[in-house]
């Protein structure tokens, strides 16, 4: 503890404070409207590039607006939608500065959950309010961090060994903003953002009606669409919106009818092997099982690369992308593009195949720098993004020695370029992959949607006025894997390309595209058995068990990829490369269910959790019934009973629901009769619960509890 006081708040000063379009403008350059270069309409336009001034747009005032408007109302927690593109970085540094100015925050926490983030709201802050606030970043300033009024960091580094308890009071940051809100707070992360007192804003571009077609009546908890829905509703039930309204919206619609984005033209290309993936059933299989019975077998999308990508199918969509991909419109090349893969291994055979191609459609012009794999095992890929956005990515002016664009035209990625990457050039967005999470869906999105005058890096003023549509009105979006459809039925493409329908060559695929399935294995040698002894094991594990957790730890920690990835908060990443990278390899073989067995917890622990706990984001596993505990105090904090006396057995009605199938099924049903003979929830236990608390908490509890985490 630091013995910081806390401020007395004046919410009056909040709500009395005059924001212009200038608001921000006036920390850049206090006496901007004094100076000649800004008095002179003609020179204006370049006074402000020079200077770097930001003055807010409409709908952002509009959103600083609406916070004061509920700060009024007595609400202390607001919550931004904004479509990726629309400046919410510039509208929470104009947040800052109003709650700084007004007194009623002397620090302020910024929160995000990527490294690369952090980096880039420093920097955003720095160029905004340096002039007026100090910023930092906690991890480089952990002697000084008191010194400054804007202090950013990751999740991840609050929650390392319980920082954010050991170094820091709850009152020590009068404002948290929490960026991309349902992740930055997500799981194990909330704790952080709770446990500082104070006002609390929440920033997304996922906006929770994208997820209004989910149902949720079946609880199907590996849909990752029902995961990001919880996510969602809770991150708006957290920030006080009532019925689901958040503070204020603006919508990527919004932005395109105002003309401040741009809409993607979306072209639907795919083969039968990649629609039937998509499927609801998944790639359904039927083959001939060993007792003579006709079976069908179903592979879901974790079954993709392993099973179903063959090189001619890789060929086939890089070629459909570079024969109608958008060209630049300056020098004519194939457009700044991001190519997202399915992995790292599918990353560097997709850039090798494009090199290929590029090679044979622009003779001399590329020496296998055309694409550029940018995945976290490649040194320096952070630094590619950057040079990509920079247009100096191996080299720049490759068509036009006046022209500076990226050399490489092509970034593949699988995750990296996915949140808060800004390149406002870039023309075509590859789905190499199917996409199963509404965020990133968005996100990836949103890396095509802002404007852009290609004139800006032509530096031959004698060319300018050949160059037909220099304005960025449109850019493509390449959905192979009827993404577009998982989230919006019947999706309307702008655009359809009819793909051939392959051959089927590969190894494990019989010649109608069905993949072939090997037989069981049937051991023939003689019998090895001589004797069979039973020994119960304890709650704490085998001693191999435990063994064999303390080794993977070991092998986790010393990997470098992984600790820098789960440094960043990159947990698409680490989960993606601890399954390719580290599990059922020789030797070890470790895999999820194993290391499950040997942490020896109550229910169904997830990789995250056992990274976590392994890198000291967290002190310990919880149990299944701590767990319950904290749901079940998160459902009374809202639904709020005032039924005292009922309160145990709307508990043990909680519990039941929650971890039992058979409860489940027996109170959607409605065959009651069936608890006469439930061991776990009883006729009797079922009327001593209220009667509206026999519909809240179903309803409840398939908007707000992740089932799968209860599981044994």
């Amino acid at each position: 503890m630091n013995g910081y006081r806390q401020i007395t708040p004046n919410p009056q000063r909040l709500i009395d404070d005059l924001i212009g379009d200038d608001y921000i403008v006036l920390t850049q350059r206090p006496n901007y409207q004094s100076e000649a270069a800004y008095r002179n309409e003609s020179d204006r336009p370049a006074y402000i590039q020079a200077n770097k001034l930001c003055f807010l747009r409409p709908y952002q005032l509009k959103a600083i607006h609406a916070l004061q408007r509920a700060v009024k109302d007595g609400k202390d927690r607001f919550l931004f939608e904004m479509a990726t593109g629309t400046g919410k970085t510039l509208t929470a540094a104009a947040v800052i500065k109003l709650f700084l100015r007004s007194g009623n925050a002397r620090r302020v926490l910024f929160l995000v959950d990527r490294l690369e983030l952090e980096n880039q709201a420093l920097k955003a802050f720095k160029g905004l309010l340096a002039a007026d606030f100090k910023t930092v970043i906690y991890k480089e300033n952990r002697d000084d961090w008191r010194r400054a009024e804007i202090v950013v960091t990751t999740v991840q580094s609050l929650l390392s060994d319980n920082k954010y308890q050991r170094f820091f009071s709850p009152t020590d940051f009068d404002l948290v903003i929490s960026d991309e809100a349902h992740r930055s707070i997500g799981g194990n992360a909330r704790a952080v953002f709770d446990y500082f007192i104070g006002y609390k804003l929440g920033l997304t571009a996922t906006p929770r009606d994208y997820l209004k077609k989910i149902d949720p009546s079946g609880h199907n908890v590996r849909d990752p669409r029902e995961l990001e829905r919880r996510l969602l509703l809770d991150t708006y039930r957290t920030f006080g919106c009532e019925n689901s309204q958040p503070t204020y919206r603006y919508s990527l619609l919004d932005g395109v009818k105002e003309g401040y984005l741009i809409n993607p033209t979306v072209v639907d290309a795919r083969t039968n092997i990649t629609t039937e993936l998509l499927s609801k059933q998944g790639f359904i299989v039927s083959f001939t099982g060993d007792d003579g019975e006709d079976k069908q077998e179903s592979f879901e999308h974790t079954d993709f690369e392993k099973r179903f990508f063959s090189d001619a199918t890789n060929q086939l969509f890089c070629k459909t992308f570079l024969e109608n991909a958008l060209r630049d419109p300056v020098s004519g090349e194939i457009g700044k593009s991001i190519i997202f893969g399915v992995s790292q291994n599918h990353a560097a055979k997709l850039a090798q195949i494009l090199n290929q191609m590029a090679d044979r459609m622009f003779p001399g012009k590329y020496q296998s720098d055309f694409a550029v794999q940018v995945t976290s095992q490649i040194p320096d890929a952070q630094q590619f993004t950057i040079n990509f956005a920079n247009n100096n990515l191996m080299g720049s002016g490759n068509f036009l020695p006046a022209y500076k664009t990226s050399k490489a035209r092509v970034c593949v990625t699988v995750g990296m370029m996915t949140t808060g990457y800004d390149c406002t050039d870039i023309l075509n967005l590859g789905l190499f992959r199917p996409i199963f999470s509404p965020t990133d869906f968005i996100q990836i999105k949103g890396r095509g949607t802002r404007k852009h005058n290609f004139l800006e890096q032509l530096f031959d003023e004698g060319l300018k006025d050949a160059v037909k549509d220099p304005r960025k009105k449109a850019f493509k979006l390449f959905d192979f894997f009827a993404n577009c459809e998982y989230f919006e039925e019947k999706f309307c493409y702008d655009e359809i390309l009819k793909l051939p329908r392959l051959a089927a060559k590969g190894k494990g695929e019989g010649a109608d595209g069905s993949v072939i399935i090997p037989g069981t294995y049937d051991h023939q040698g003689p019998d090895l058995i001589s004797r069979i002894t039973e020994q119960a094991v304890g709650p704490e594990g085998m001693k191999i068990d435990r063994m064999f957790f303390e080794k993977f730890e070991d092998t986790v920690r010393e990997n470098r990829i992984i600790a820098t990835a789960v440094e960043a908060g990159q947990w698409d990443r680490v989960i993606d490369y601890v399954n390719r990278e580290v599990f059922d390899k020789p030797e070890e073989y470790y895999n999820l269910e194993k290391l499950r067995k040997s942490a020896a917890a109550d229910r169904r622990l997830t990789l995250r959790e056992i990274l976590e706990k392994i890198f000291g984001l967290i002190p310990r596993f919880k149990s299944k019934d701590e767990l319950l505990e904290e749901e079940f105090a998160k459902f009374v904090a809202d639904a709020k009973p005032t039924e005292a006396e009922a309160i145990p057995a709307i508990k043990t009605f909680f519990k039941a629901y929650v971890t039992s199938d058979k409860v489940r099924d027996i109170i959607e049903s409605k065959d009651f009769t069936d608890l006469a003979t439930n061991p776990a929830f009883s006729t009797r236990d079922f009327k001593a619960v209220p009667a509206k608390y026999r519909t809240l908490i179903p309803e409840y509890v398939k908007d707000y509890v992740p089932l799968n985490q209860f599981a044994a």
